[in-house]
């Protein structure tokens, strides 16, 4: 497998959510317990996640420098902390805050992890074999 792989994959799979919910937003704000998605106001806002997830994830998977990906998965890591204080706050006492901050967390995780896994491996590559 190339070491670029599972961030590649993780990217990819940001950018499909995204573009899934640019164009459905009831896909972000139902399951969060934020909506319908009848509401324009709530539609442009998951609209704004969405897009930021789109040109995140097309980053993450498309990039062919290092330090570019690198960069991407900090902000890709970086926008889903934020998701999960935000809804921390804006979910409190709900029923659907922990689903939704266990899935906020879960993606800055795989993001993380992927760009680490990358790191690790490009790191033991450039050392050579050991002896």
């Amino acid at each position: 497998m190339n070491t670029t792989t599972p961030t590649r994959l993780i990217g990819a799979a940001t950018a499909a959510y995204g573009a899934a919910v640019v164009i459905r937003p009831a896909l972000l704000l139902r399951p969060g317990g934020l909506g319908t998605g009848a509401e324009p106001e709530l539609r442009a806002a998951a609209r704004m996640i969405a897009l930021r997830d789109l040109i995140s994830g097309l980053a993450l998977a498309t990039l062919s420098d290092p330090r570019a990906r690198r960069a991407a998965a900090i902000i890709r890591v970086a926008s889903d902390a934020a998701d999960t204080v935000v809804f921390a706050g804006a979910l409190s006492g709900r029923a659907e805050r922990a689903k939704t901050l266990a899935v906020t967390t879960g993606w800055g995780l795989l993001s993380a992890l992927g760009a680490l896994y990358e790191a690790r491996l490009e790191s033991a590559v450039k050392a050579g074999p050991t002896p």
